[in-house]
């Protein structure tokens, strides 16, 4: 009963009249040849493989589960899964935003960002098993040697291969430094070959039959590191071990010993690893595998933000079907289909409210997410090293944006949805619980977002004095320097202006209360991200709304929609940032001051 069609026309707009970025990118030489007839033909095949492909094995793939043989240590993905990775992989959909040097496509990233953010609408748990195939050859084409470049990043690119990484441990989770797993040198081997004993869990599709080899990227020690986060090695751990041909030769000892079962995304493996003398081969330099791996890390940080983003719009659209189609009671101001035994469920104000949070959090979560990989696409091509830093500077600074408020919001958005079919919602048979129980995932692996929220504040803000803000907060000023005096805008650039202002003094207090105690980074952190969050989507409504405002007597009632939207936003969800700074500002002594016995 689900339906899903892919959101092309927002795209568009986003990539188009927001954002302008085919300009953009004719400005970098990799990318001069690209324009909007060409991105959109991609997209509408890309939303197309989405929507016709494996959204139909949404709902089947989360029934049926995935299949672990304790025997073999193989794992089998739900009936139709290798099926649909073959088409992907015939379409060469893995290679769309690859350097061409290692068979890749060589289009913008932006295209890829709105690829995946309708494969992850389509189906979470299918896409999990491409999906860190990206940040895997990312990791490899930053850190790798040419030989390991050459041997692996042609099979990720094609997506004969899938890639994982491999980090956490029973007792290890976000704190790395804790990790156990050893990596001993292989004597007579070529140097940097060693063997791996350990054991990793929550590996997404660690396991699966799907491609013919699985890389794997795995944190060990090597024998003389130091303890904690200094002495993580990174290593490249392959499936099969592969002869000097390129052919696999045999089963490398790096075993699924069991599948996790799940509240969601059932139709991905996520596994326990058993490593028992797995060879591998470094990658960087000894010591330093923790800063190579963020390379992946961030990636897959960008990428979870965009499942809470696919999420979201799909579970808005069938929540919006159901609406119009549910009928129940009248309108409070009267009937409004009296030729009905009753009036369909949009009508109620509540029902519109839920509706219009989730489709604003999609709408700016769209334009967030696309920006972000704009930046990167002008960070990895220009030949201007300022823009380079600035673009670089910005995309820290929003990652774990992108991560936490998505993914929270995502939570917020399709539990709404959920709430507006009713009972109809609880039961499986709609399909609206499935996006409820994917989503909570989110928010909680790649970093948690609470750990999102300390590195915004910690690490993004205070580690540098606010620089990084103040470069986003340029591009708020001259948008409010621009239109401050455009009195049809002015509901949208008062508000954002005035919450601009009231973060620079928020960031200012929060920093002098941790040089005093570096707890109260802690307690306001995860207030401060939400605030931070607002103020960037406040942004991007408030250009979409310049925007809407020039054409909304067009005919296109896109515009109009568009512009109602952003009314909802500075109306109705902005002002959550009033309570939010409250909270920060209490500071964490509410938090900290009962003793543990009383809890």
């Amino acid at each position: 009963m689900a339906v899903y069609t892919p959101p092309l026309r927002d795209m568009q707009f986003v990539l188009h009249e927001l954002l302008n970025v085919t300009d953009e990118l004719k400005m970098l030489p990799a990318h001069a040849e690209i324009d909007a007839d060409t991105i959109n033909a991609v997209l509408e095949e890309g939303g197309k493989f989405a929507a016709e492909v494996i959204f139909p094995l949404n709902q089947s793939g989360d029934r049926e589960g995935c299949t672990h043989d304790k025997t073999t240590h193989s794992v089998k993905a739900p009936t139709g899964f290798k099926e649909a990775y073959a088409k992907y992989v015939e379409g060469g959909w893995p290679a769309l935003a690859i350097e061409p040097a290692y068979g890749g496509q060589g289009l913008p990233i932006v295209v890829n960002q709105c690829f995946y953010e309708m494969l992850n609408s389509a189906n979470q748990a299918w896409t999990m098993y491409p999906g860190l195939s990206h940040g895997a050859l990312e990791c490899l084409h930053a850190h790798g040697t040419e030989a390991q470049k050459q041997l692996y990043l042609p099979k990720l690119t094609s997506g004969e291969w899938t890639g994982t990484m491999c980090l956490t441990e029973p007792h290890c989770g976000t704190d790395l430094g804790l990790l156990r797993t050893k990596a001993e040198p292989v004597a007579g081997a070529p140097e940097g070959t060693y063997k791996l004993t350990g054991q990793k869990i929550f590996i997404s599709a660690g396991e699966h039959d799907l491609a013919d080899n699985i890389v794997h990227l795995v944190l060990a020690r090597l024998p003389d590191a130091p303890v904690g986060s200094k002495g993580i090695s990174l290593f490249v751990v392959p499936k099969f071990k592969i002869q000097a041909d390129g052919s696999l030769g045999e089963r490398n000892p790096i075993f699924c010993s069991a599948i996790e079962h799940k509240m969601g995304i059932n139709g991905s493996a996520t596994c326990q690893m058993m490593l028992d003398g797995a060879e591998g081969t470094l990658v960087g330099a000894p010591h330093k595998g923790l800063a190579a791996m963020f390379v992946m890390m961030n990636a897959a940080r960008l990428g979870v933000g965009n499942q809470g983003l696919g999420l979201t719009e799909v579970a808005y659209q069938n929540a919006v079907a159901y609406a119009k189609d549910r009928r129940q009671m009248r309108s409070l101001s009267g009937p409004k289909h009296p030729d009905q035994p009753a009036d369909t469920i949009i009508v109620h104000p509540d029902v519109r409210k839920m509706l219009l949070t989730a489709r604003a959090y999609a709408e700016g979560g769209r334009a967030l997410a696309i920006y972000i990989a704009l930046l990167i696409d002008r960070e990895l091509n220009t030949d201007d090293e300022d823009e380079r830093k600035d673009c670089a500077d910005q995309v820290a600074l929003l990652t774990p944006i992108v991560k936490a408020f998505l993914t929270d919001n995502a939570w917020i958005a399709t539990s709404h949805c959920m709430q507006v079919f009713g009972g109809h919602g609880y039961i499986k048979e709609w399909g609206v619980e499935q996006y409820v129980r994917d989503a909570r995932i989110n928010m909680i692996y790649e970093g948690t977002n609470t750990i999102q929220s300390l590195d915004l504040l910690g690490r993004k803000v205070l580690g540098d004095n606010g620089a990084k803000l103040k470069k986003f907060g340029k591009l708020i000023a001259e948008f409010v320097e621009e239109e401050g005096t455009n009195e049809a805008l002015q509901e949208f650039v008062n508000p954002l202006a005035e919450l601009g202002d009231k973060v620079t003094k928020l960031t200012t207090e929060l920093g002098m209360k941790a040089f005093g105690n570096a707890d109260e980074v802690g307690g306001a952190a995860v207030d401060y991200l939400r605030v931070v969050g607002h103020l960037v989507f406040a942004y991007f409504f408030a250009r979409s709304a310049k925007i809407a405002l020039a054409k909304q007597n067009s005919g296109d009632p896109f515009y109009t929609a568009k512009l109602h939207t952003a009314r909802f936003y500075f109306t109705k969800l902005l002002p959550e940032t009033a309570g939010l700074m409250r909270s920060a500002r209490t500071g964490v002594a509410p938090l900290m001051a009962m003793d543990e016995a009383l809890f």
